[in-house]
C-alpha cells in the first residue's frame, strides 16, 4: 500500500460510520449505497463516497445492476481482513549519487538567516529564516540534528571559497551514515536561499 492509498483508508476508517458500514457489508450478501444509507439513517452521498473509496482500495467489489432501466451499484466485501502496510524503504535511496556530494556550496551573502548555536558552542541547534516581505513576513525556524548543526557550523562564509559537501562533511567529522540528512538540509536551505551552490 502506498501513502496515497493509506491516507484514503485512514481517512475513511477513522469515521464514526466506518464500523457500522462494515458490519452491514459483512452481514449482507451485497447492498446498495441507498439501502445502506437508509438502514443506518445516513446521507446517501456519504455512504456512496465510502463505498467507492473502499472499491478503489480493492476492499469491496461492485456490480452494476439495472432496475427499471436505471443502473446502480451493489457492493459486497472482497476481503474479510484489512491490512495497512507501508514500506518506508521506498522513501529513501539506498545510496546517494556521488555527484550530490561533489556540489560546491557556501552560505549566501545577505541571506538574512539566523543560526542559533548549541550550548557547547560546537554546532548550530537551529536556523531561522524570514519568508515573505513587509508585514506578511514570517519567521520559519528549523531545528537541526547534531550532524546537520555540525555541517552548517563548518559551512564556508559568503566571502570564502565554496567547498564540496563531501569536504565540509570531512571537516566537520560527520560519518557517511548521516549523509541523507545532510543532503536534505542542504536542499532545503538552497530552496530558501540561505545556501548558494556553484
Amino acid at each position: 500500500m502506498n501513502f496515497k492509498e493509506a491516507a484514503i483508508l485512514g481517512l475513511y476508517i477513522s469515521k464514526d460510520y466506518a464500523e457500522p458500514l462494515f458490519k452491514l457489508l459483512a452481514s449482507y450478501h451485497n447492498i446498495s449505497a441507498s439501502e445502506a444509507a437508509s438502514r443506518l439513517n445516513m446521507h446517501i452521498r456519504t455512504v456512496q463516497d465510502f463505498m467507492e473509496a473502499m472499491f478503489l482500495l480493492n476492499i469491496l467489489e461492485k456490480e452494476e445492476v439495472y432496475e427499471k432501466k436505471r443502473p446502480y451499484f451493489r457492493y459486497s466485501l472482497k476481503k474479510q481482513k484489512i491490512v495497512m502496510e507501508i514500506d518506508l524503504n521506498n522513501l529513501f535511496k539506498k545510496s546517494q549519487p556521488l555527484n550530490e556530494f561533489l556540489r560546491k556550496i557556501r552560505e549566501r551573502k545577505n541571506s538574512g538567516a539566523r543560526f542559533s548555536i548549541a550550548r557547547n558552542n560546537q554546532y548550530f541547534s537551529s536556523v531561522a529564516i524570514w519568508i515573505g516581505e513587509g508585514r506578511q513576513q514570517k519567521e520559519r525556524k528549523i531545528s537541526l540534528t547534531v550532524a546537520q548543526g555540525k555541517f552548517l557550523y563548518n559551512l564556508p562564509f559568503p566571502s570564502a571559497e565554496t567547498q564540496s559537501i563531501s569536504e565540509i562533511m570531512t571537516k566537520a567529522e560527520i560519518e557517511q551514515e548521516f549523509a541523507s540528512e545532510i543532503l536534505d538540509i542542504v536542499d532545503v536551505l538552497i530552496e530558501y536561499k540561505v545556501i548558494e551552490k556553484e
